[in-house]
């Protein structure tokens, strides 16, 4: 299938005249860039990663590269370099330490050496509607990684320390070297005997089983900001699992969660109300107590007010995240119709309608029947509903 393969100078994209350097320059910047320890579950990365060695083993082998620009790729193997080969004289740590400072073996893969991050601590806090609106402070119990008190977080038992492992002479890492059909591959691969912590404990530390970390509960105060919403998380640095080797802990992560109000309901930074005032009021007009989240208010309902009306209170809402100011704070009226009437009730509100209408309403059946075309103040009612 020779002929469905790239050139291989396109593939390092040099030149056809590229020196050794040259060469050497593109290939470890392209084999940083799809190397597979750094793309995991990548098929593309992994095959341009296979094409990228095959074409740099060939340029740099002067015979080879020779054949090829006599004859394309019917020169060369064509299954040459799918096994990898010694890589014009240095393996894969020597790419990756270039780029990462020591930090990879020549599998590619990151050593145990290096100071290690804490893993974050996640908790779900769940705080009231006008915890949210205005800020708080809350005290939560976390569970998470501290060094170890005993050992100082050395794994070890008091009057021991961890020895050098002489395997890999404290690196955590050995070079191994391979013959293939295509030459010898050099590799540095994790040390099996100390599982790459470059050390042996031979004396664990009771408390924590020569881990050098135990699992403890301490309490942590927080500060919820005003105007935080449901689903935000705070992040507080440093409180999470002790890091490893003297590196920085982990962060908290505090996922906010707010309680449902009995009557206020939240949309942004705007809070929703629906207020029930009865029939009188809504003609009349009337002085009504609105619940907020500041307290009760007194609020004005003009007369003739209509069902399904929404009034704004101004600054009654949600203070804004960051920022300054609130949000508002919208009431929609409904009007209540009475349901259980006494008769004198009934005959008043019969009153009233004849009072706005001019005609008597029905009160029996022949007066239904005399009446069929008469509408009154509570049939305009229904109608326009």
């Amino acid at each position: 299938m020779a002929e469905n393969k790239r050139d291989y100078y396109e593939v390092l994209g040099v030149s056809t005249g590229a020196s050794d350097s040259e060469l050497k320059k593109a290939y470890r910047k392209l084999a940083k860039e799809n190397h597979p320890d750094l793309h995991p579950g990548d098929k593309e990365a992994e095959a341009r990663f296979k094409e990228i060695n095959e074409a740099y083993e060939v340029l740099t082998d002067a015979e080879k590269r020779s054949k090829y620009d006599q004859f394309g790729h019917a020169g060369v193997d064509p299954n040459f370099g799918a096994g990898g080969g010694d890589f014009g004289g240095f393996d894969m740590g020597d790419i990756f330490s270039s780029f990462f400072g020591g930090g990879f073996g020549g599998d590619g893969r990151a050593t145990r050496q290096g100071p290690k991050r804490g893993a974050d601590v996640r908790v779900n806090l769940t705080i009231t509607l006008e915890e949210a609106a205005f800020g708080c402070s809350k005290e939560i119990t976390v569970t998470h990684m501290e060094g170890c008190d005993t050992c100082e977080g050395t794994g070890a038992k008091e009057g021991s320390m961890p020895e050098i492992c002489t395997q890999c002479n404290g690196t955590g890492t050995v070079r191994v070297q391979q013959r293939t059909v295509f030459g010898t591959m050099a590799s540095t691969s994790t040390c099996p005997h100390c599982q790459g912590e470059g050390k042996i404990n031979r004396n664990p530390c009771k408390s924590c089983h020569g881990n050098g970390v135990v699992r403890k509960q301490k309490k942590i105060s927080v500060n919820i900001p005003a105007g935080i919403d449901e689903g935000q998380a705070i992040s507080v640095r440093g409180q999470g699992d002790v890091g490893k080797k003297g590196g920085p802990a982990g962060d908290l992560i505090v996922a906010i969660r707010i309680k449902p109000h009995k009557i206020l309901r939240r949309k942004g930074n705007t809070i929703l109300l629906d207020q029930a005032i009865s029939f009188a009021q809504a003609t009349l007009g009337a002085q009504v107590e609105i619940p907020t989240l500041d307290g009760k208010v007194m609020f004005t309902i003009p007369e003739g007010t209509q069902t399904g009306t929404t009034f704004q209170l101004r600054d009654k809402g949600v203070t804004n995240l960051n920022g300054r100011g609130r949000g508002n704070q919208l009431v929609t009226v409904t009007v209540e119709t009475p349901k259980k009437l006494t008769e004198e009730q009934k005959e008043v509100l019969r009153q009233f309608d004849e009072m706005l209408t001019g005609q008597k309403p029905a009160t029996e059946d022949k007066d239904q029947k005399e009446h069929k075309g008469h509408k009154g103040f509570f049939d305009k009612k229904r109608k326009k509903k």
